[in-house]
């Protein structure tokens, strides 16, 4: 046996590494490299999140290759408005197709030749006829969520009639498109194992394991023993789930906290921050729009606070700052898919005043509460660590490449 080849697909250029999904991508794309697998990146270099070329040439070099294909992404509203009335696919899907990167795909697939094929969205599953029709290789979809349980949450959360009208009929029509993808691949990789179960429990599906975000914890910079009692939160603002959760800590529960607690501090930042929030700057409540340099801002601060509402998959941040020792405040759907127990491992709140309780306690029981933080870090240890993750891809992947063999 030779060394194994894979083409990984993405509809971004995994770069910068300061959301989620651009971390989950690296983290398998980094995986196979350093199992010894040669990796070809072909990826889209979308306007909505375009890296400049002078990045671009500084990134992945020690791959088999890498290329980016420039590609328009814009929403534009009249093509949403045709395909709310007009279509039954997703917009998401049409967004992402074009004819130009499905020869990219082809060229690929006849230079590399590689045995595995991996799609890091099921939105490019608009491409998968094209590389089952030109290789035998192993398909694979990597699932970072249950994409339409995410638009049911918003539209469950949307007030506006109108929009609520087109999000429940955006997260049927993604529903139908996902389902109808998941039993065209040969293997899929959820993210979480009640992903894997929901995908199981609705359809027949050839193989799924579950691989998790992993970490290297060689990667993870320990605490100073600078840090302060603060809390903050850092995530992607052009995601949904991200805006509206930051929102509504805001608008609902911090002003609990700040008459309480009037010296405790918020920080928030993220990539793409809206300047609505900018204006919800106010005493103790700081709004740093996008950092530079993530691990220095979150190197001094103590507790994470993730009040998502909505949303499915893992949030990479958790187990990131789990690893690193920081003590998490967060809800039900934040801490989902991940192997955590309240006030084991974290914190759980709900309402305005759950996250004005958990505060109250960190600040008041300091001992205890870095106590919690350790036995967290001790399980990112056990259940994410990068190599044991990956590893349990690659021998599935092997099963399956050797019943072709």
């Amino acid at each position: 046996m030779g060394q194994r080849k894979i083409l990984i697909i993405t509809n971004r250029v995994p770069y910068p590494l300061k959301d989620g999904g651009n971390i989950a991508m690296n983290a398998m794309i980094d995986g196979y490299h350093r199992s010894g697998w040669q990796v070809y990146l072909l990826a889209m270099n979308t306007s909505r999140h375009h890296v400049k070329s002078e990045q671009l040439d500084k990134l992945y070099g020690h791959l088999h290759a890498f290329e980016a294909f420039s590609y328009d992404n814009d929403l534009k509203w009249m093509d949403i408005a045709k395909n709310f009335i007009l279509s039954s696919q997703p917009e998401h899907a049409k967004r992402f197709y074009s004819t130009e990167f499905k020869e990219k795909i082809k060229d690929a697939l006849a230079i590399f030749k590689p045995d595995v094929v991996q799609v890091e969205s099921v939105f490019l599953t608009t491409y998968l006829g094209a590389i089952k029709k030109y290789s035998h290789a192993v398909t694979v979809l990597r699932m970072h969520n249950i994409e339409y349980q995410i638009w049911q949450g918003l539209a469950r959360r949307t007030k506006n009639y109108f929009k609520k009208l087109y999000l429940n009929s955006l997260a049927v029509r993604v529903r139908n498109y996902e389902r109808a993808a998941w039993k065209q691949y040969d293997m899929l990789l959820p993210i979480t194992e009640k992903d894997a179960y929901l995908v199981q429990r609705l359809e027949q599906v050839e193989d799924i394991v579950v691989a998790p975000f992993s970490i290297n914890m060689d990667d993870i910079k320990p605490p100073t023993g600078n840090e302060r009692w603060v809390g903050y939160h850092l995530g992607a603002m052009d995601w949904l789930p991200n805006q509206q959760g930051v929102k509504w800590f805001i608008s609902k529960a911090w002003p609990l906290i700040h008459r309480a607690l009037p010296k405790f501090e918020f920080y928030f930042a993220g990539r793409k921050m809206p300047a609505e929030f900018s204006k919800m700057a106010d005493d103790g409540l700081y709004c740093m729009n996008e950092v530079e340099d993530a691990d220095e801002f979150i190197s001094d601060k103590k507790i994470l606070i993730v009040p998502v509402l909505s949303g499915g998959g893992i949030r990479v941040k958790i187990l990131e700052a789990m690893a690193a020792g920081k003590i998490i405040i967060t809800t039900s759907t934040g801490i989902k898919g991940i192997e955590a127990k309240p006030e084991e491992h974290y914190l759980r709140a709900h309402h305005p005043e759950d996250f004005l309780k958990a505060i109250k306690w960190c600040l008041e029981n300091k001992q205890a509460a870095d106590a919690m933080a350790k036995n967290a870090q001790s399980l990112v240890t056990e259940k994410y660590e990068h190599r044991k993750v990956i590893q349990r891809v690659t021998d599935a992947i092997e099963d399956r490449l050797a019943m072709r063999e």
